[in-house]
């Protein structure tokens, strides 16, 4: 189905161009884009709460847990272009862990979905608060946008946006102690 509306489109964005969709290294272009599509934006088919993975009351302790710069790649909601970067994720447990893979995959369902990184950064953070009851959790997402380079005045620069809950909202040292944590 989405091959077909695939083709389509490039269809009736060549012919706008004046682009001739039939040359040959346009040939296969509309199942290509079908594939990557399906690919780049499969976090709607997955729950979030499932890829969390196990969560365990056995070994969890009163420290941070960080899992710092994980490369990411989302799509922008506005313009359909890439946005790309790392996610760093810190939480203080209080009885529940996961697995540092469940936080992972975690973070790559939200950046599978058609994305503004402000609620990306919010949806992960929210996630882990609900599904592990933490003290705290932060998320710090930096990362380009292609729809802020590629057009207008093509400025190349880095957006960083944060999401802070429980201790890391309350607690000034608490948070240094994160951004200690994920620096160079």
């Amino acid at each position: 189905m989405l091959e077909d509306y695939a083709e389509q489109f490039f269809k009736a964005l060549c012919k706008q161009i004046g682009e001739d969709e039939t040359r040959e290294g346009l040939k296969h272009t509309a199942q290509r884009i079908s594939q990557s599509y399906q690919n780049l934006l499969d976090g709607y088919a997955q729950s979030p709460t499932e890829v969390l993975g196990s969560v365990f009351t056995q070994g969890a302790c009163d420290e941070m847990i960080v899992l710092k710069k994980m490369p990411f790649y989302s799509m922008c909601e506005h313009h359909l272009l890439p946005f790309f970067g790392h996610i760093s994720i810190g939480y203080l447990p209080d009885k529940k862990i996961a697995g540092i893979s469940g936080l992972a995959r975690v973070a790559e369902i939200f950046t599978h979905r058609l994305q503004i990184q402000e609620n990306l950064t919010a949806q992960i953070a929210d996630c882990l608060l609900n599904e592990l009851m933490p003290k705290g959790v932060m998320v710090v997402c930096e990362a380009r946008h292609l729809c802020l380079e590629m057009r207008g005045k093509q400025r190349q620069s880095s957006i960083i946006t944060s999401a802070l809950r429980g201790l890391f909202k309350k607690d000034s040292r608490t948070r240094t102690e994160f951004m200690q944590l994920i620096k160079d």
